[in-house]
């Protein structure tokens, strides 16, 4: 039985035991979410709160889902209809709503670390990181992994390679994190402007091109540009020239073993990234991951929602920790 918790702020608190806990009751909930009447009353009269700063399709609509599915009363606050929009704080927004007495707050945010600061302050209230800036989205590898374990038996052993803006991307640092604790090998490929500093902390090939890290790959694992973050339009030539360098096309995915998986945690940029007839294709698991992403998060509440959060003082360091969030650009 994996050791409980009460925030899942990223891959790196997790171990091996608990990360394999969650793809198993994952998997078990997948059954659920295919039956014709989706419902089951796990979590009834629990409220999870989901509160996005950033634009989400996927992981947003997800957890929605996951919390109505168990019979939980979600509630969605995005950051332009939040009081934020008015000069208040995240802090205090945060403080706001804990006093409503919710279970779950689910956040995503651009700055790093949003939620670990967030928790010092909310005892009573466990929060799930959809993705804070550059760092962790560990409710995406979760659900990759998830999508290994039933389309390729797992990942123990296997090698993905994980291409596009590795700079920008939470999956990507997720993912260097949970391969040394699952035994997978990670290799990134990328131009070096899209590579951040200090990478080969992490142990893994790095390649800068994408037709030597082909060969003997298990999965391709397409990353989007993510021209919001980008501070210039200088990593790249062009769209054209990126995508004949890093996209992933039929005559690219040839060169892979027939039982090579094509991923991608979307949203996808075809004709960027990826070609239209990849993304479509059979060995495309893109719309599994989208199908599994709901029945994890289904897990991740569940464990969470069955915790039992210890009291907590109110931490010293408040005003050092809005220091130090300041520094990042923004008061929160």
């Amino acid at each position: 039985m994996s050791a409980p918790f009460q925030h899942l702020f990223g891959i790196a608190q997790l171990s091996r035991e608990q990360i394999e806990h969650l793809v198993q009751l994952g998997e078990s909930f997948i059954e659920l979410s295919r039956r014709p009447v989706k419902k089951a009353p796990t979590l009834r009269g629990k409220t999870v709160i989901n509160l996005f700063f950033e634009n989400s399709t996927r992981t947003r609509t997800s957890f929605e889902i996951a919390g109505k599915r168990l019979s939980a009363d979600v509630i969605n606050i995005s950051a332009s209809t939040s009081a934020t929009k008015k000069g208040e704080t995240l802090l205090d927004t945060g403080e706001t709503l804990a006093a409503m007495q919710p279970h779950v707050l689910v956040i995503r945010h651009s700055i790093s670390g949003a939620c670990e600061f967030l928790a010092d302050f909310l005892p009573d209230t466990s929060i799930v990181n959809a993705g804070d800036g550059a760092h962790e989205h560990p409710t995406q590898v979760l659900t990759d992994l998830l999508t290994l374990q039933t389309k390729a038996g797992g990942v123990s052993g296997k090698t993905m390679t994980i291409v596009g803006d590795i700079a920008h991307s939470r999956v990507a640092r997720s993912h260097l994190l949970a391969a040394k604790k699952l035994d997978y090998k990670v290799r990134l490929v990328a131009p070096k402007t899209l590579l951040p500093r200090g990478i080969e902390q992490f142990g893994c090939e790095v390649f800068h091109n994408f037709d030597a890290a082909i060969p003997g790959s298990d999965v391709l694992y397409m990353l989007r540009m993510q021209s919001e973050r980008l501070t210039s339009n200088c990593c790249f030539p062009s769209i054209r020239e990126y995508h004949e360098a890093y996209g992933l096309n039929a005559a690219r995915l040839a060169k892979a073993g027939d039982d090579c998986l094509v991923m991608h945690p979307g949203p996808m940029n075809r004709g960027v990234e990826i070609a239209s007839e990849v993304a479509d294709s059979a060995r495309s698991h893109i719309l599994d991951q989208v199908e599994h992403g709901v029945a994890i998060r289904m897990a991740v509440l569940t464990e969470l929602c069955g915790s039992s959060p210890q009291p907590q003082a109110r931490s010293k360091r408040r005003k050092q920790a809005e220091a130090a969030m300041q520094a990042q650009g923004k008061l929160l």
